[in-house]
């Protein structure tokens, strides 16, 4: 997210220290209210008929899978977009329940094979992790005090790199492998570190909604790659 649009004095740096809590706490706020509607969503798409008809689906053709992640990342850009702090308060909202809903379909087919495929204990244990990585990481940019924007760029990148290798494979039919997760698992992290530092010293006081949707977008990456890693062991 760019933060070019704003005015430096209506960052969080710059702000009264009890704006600048308010903003904070509402941020984490809305971000488990994303992840209670993620769970719930989540856990109703795949105790449904919904999650074996899309595993069906996508079993079907790789490139069926091909064209479920490029719909996802078109309208996860534009319910992105809609959160942003330029739009209105509504849109805001619109934008982050979208994200949540979407999120929610595109884990349901890998959430079904965890929940029946699988030991009873893979989706417990993944959710713990991503907990107790997520809480370490969030410490560690509240109390360093490290400016961790600078990942920006970096993270990009990666992320261009990572997206380039996952649609080569869904092209030419070959494995990421567990190398590939643990690598995804560090940009998560870096993500998380870089929204959170962002939320600490750069967002507008007033961009509690797209704030926490960066959060939990960067949550659920982490989610999704050691859920990955835990089936793979299982």
């Amino acid at each position: 997210m760019s933060y070019s649009g704003y005015q430096a004095h209506t960052a969080a740096a710059y702000a009264g220290a009890d704006a600048r809590a308010e903003f904070i706490k509402k941020t984490y706020l809305h971000l488990g209210g994303a992840v209670f509607a993620f769970t719930a969503l989540t856990a109703l798409l795949i105790n449904s008929p919904v999650a074996p008809a899309m595993l069906k689906m996508i079993a079907a053709s790789r490139f069926n899978w091909l064209l479920f992640l490029g719909a996802f990342m078109l309208f996860g850009y534009l319910a992105e977009r809609w959160a942003q702090g330029g739009q209105s308060k509504q849109m805001q909202y619109v934008g982050l329940g979208l994200y949540v809903l979407f999120e929610a379909i595109i884990f349901t087919p890998m959430m079904y094979i965890a929940a029946y495929y699988t030991d009873k204990s893979v989706l417990p244990t993944a959710g713990i992790m991503t907990l107790l990585t997520f809480g370490g990481l969030t410490a560690t940019a509240f109390l360093s005090k490290t400016d961790f924007s600078f990942l920006g760029r970096v993270l990009s990148m990666a992320m261009f790199a990572a997206m380039g290798l996952i649609i080569c494979s869904i092209l030419f039919g070959f494995n990421l492998g567990t190398l590939f997760s643990f690598g995804m698992v560090v940009i998560a992290g870096g993500y998380i570190l870089y929204y959170t530092s962002n939320v600490l010293r750069h967002y507008p006081t007033d961009a509690h909604v797209a704030a926490s949707l960066a959060l939990f977008a960067a949550v659920a990456l982490l989610f999704w790659y050691i859920l990955r890693l835990v089936m793979s062991r299982d």
